[in-house]
Formats: C-alpha cells, sequence, structure tokens
C-alpha cells in the first residue's frame, strides 16, 4: 500500500509541478522556440499524459476507510452543494468577458465591469475546481483523496495567485484596475448577479458528472444518491 500511495503522491506532484512550470517560468522560454500553437500543444499533451498517471494511480489505490466522519447523509448533502456550487461557477467562468483566460483582448475586458459570476470572484473557474475538490475532501476522507484532491485544491488556488502575479506583470495598470474591481476569494452577496444561464448549465454539469460517478465507481452520488 505504502508505494500505491507514492506512486499516487508522485503523479499528483507531476500533475502540479508540470502545470506551474509550463504556465509561468518555462512559458515564454517554449514560446519563443516553437510559437504560441507549439506550446499549447506541448502544454496539452503533458497535462494529459500526467492527469493519465494521476487516474492510474488513484484507481490502483485502495479507497479504504475514511479517515475521520463517516459517508453519511449530512456529508453527502453538503458535498453535493459544494460540486453544485463549484459547476455554477465553473459555468460562469466562460459565459462572461474573462480576462483571466487566454485572449488577445484581455487589456480591453478588463476595462470593462466584471459580469456575472466575475462579480463574485475573478477566478471563478479556479474556485470551480476547489470546491469539487473540498466536496470529495468532505465526502470521502480516504487517503487517496486528500492525496488527489488536495492536489487539485493547491493548484486551483495557489495557481489563481500566480495567475494574478502574471497578469499584473503583463498587463500592468490594466490588470491592477481589474483587481480592484474584483475579488480573490469569492464574496457570497454577490451570488445573485451570477445569472440565469450558469445556473441551468451549473445544474446540467452537476447531474452529469454526479450520474457518472455510478459507473466510473460505483457510487450514487449527489441528488442521485436520493433518486436513485
Amino acid at each position: 500500500m505504502e508505494q500505491v500511495l507514492l506512486n499516487l503522491v508522485a503523479a499528483n506532484v507531476a500533475f502540479v509541478g508540470t502545470h506551474f512550470a509550463l504556465s509561468h517560468p518555462l512559458r515564454a522560454t517554449i514560446v519563443r522556440g516553437i510559437g504560441d500553437g507549439g506550446f499549447q500543444i506541448v502544454y496539452n499533451l503533458v497535462a494529459a499524459a500526467t492527469l493519465a498517471w494521476v487516474y492510474l494511480a488513484f484507481t490502483a489505490t485502495d479507497g479504504g476507510a475514511p479517515l475521520w466522519g463517516g459517508f453519511g447523509d449530512g456529508v453527502w448533502i453538503a458535498a453535493s452543494v459544494l460540486t453544485f456550487l463549484g459547476s455554477v461557477l465553473f459555468v460562469g467562468s466562460v459565459v462572461r468577458p474573462n480576462p483571466a483566460l487566454p485572449t488577445p483582448i484581455a487589456a480591453e475586458q478588463a476595462a470593462g465591469q466584471p459580469q456575472g459570476a466575475l462579480r463574485v470572484t475573478r477566478h471563478p473557474m479556479m474556485w470551480g475546481f476547489a470546491l469539487w475538490a473540498l466536496a470529495h475532501l468532505v465526502a470521502a476522507p480516504t487517503p487517496r483523496t486528500l492525496i488527489t484532491m488536495g492536489a487539485i485544491g493547491f493548484l486551483a488556488l495557489v495557481g489563481a495567485k500566480m495567475q494574478d502575479a502574471k497578469k499584473r506583470a503583463q498587463m500592468g495598470e490594466a490588470w491592477a484596475n481589474w483587481e480592484a474591481q474584483t475579488s480573490y476569494a469569492p464574496r457570497l452577496s454577490q451570488v445573485g448577479a451570477i445569472g440565469v444561464v450558469p445556473w441551468i448549465g451549473g445544474a446540467l454539469i452537476w447531474l452529469a458528472i454526479s450520474y457518472a460517478h455510478m459507473p466510473a465507481g460505483g457510487i450514487a452520488a449527489g441528488a442521485w444518491r436520493w433518486l436513485g
């Protein structure tokens, strides 16, 4: 078991480490050598390979008993709410102009007013991933889940901070103005501004992903835990 867990740790370190390395210190050098298109190919191949390693290492590790708590309805309700909110933020990150995403008009977008989920946080996609990770830690605090979801949460939240620093260096005053209008941490008082489309899209993604837990892992998750 110890060797299996070490393999899972190594896979997650590779997944997170290569994301950080390619997104920040190595990006400029690679782009100069093979261009933006070539960089995207390298980035996607490395991400896919390391994610596949994480998946294989995760499935090869026995789930085991939770380290604390249990799998009662209370934790499943909490995990379901977190996953649903994460899905809404994820959809909200792509349906409104978002200067945090790779785009040649980032400065122009940053000059506008934040809309939708961006009024909650300037990193709705990253917080969506973080909430998904937290949901799994709440529902199934097993060693393999703590390792993998801890890594994903770390990648999302630390990655968002590193993205702020990179955008600040690239865009200067434009990003500084965007930061002044937005928040890194979610502002729950702005949840009502997210809009209808992210709620509907998030609900559909949430239902689909939670349904996939049954054929993938034999676990009924989300609404399907009670709908059957």
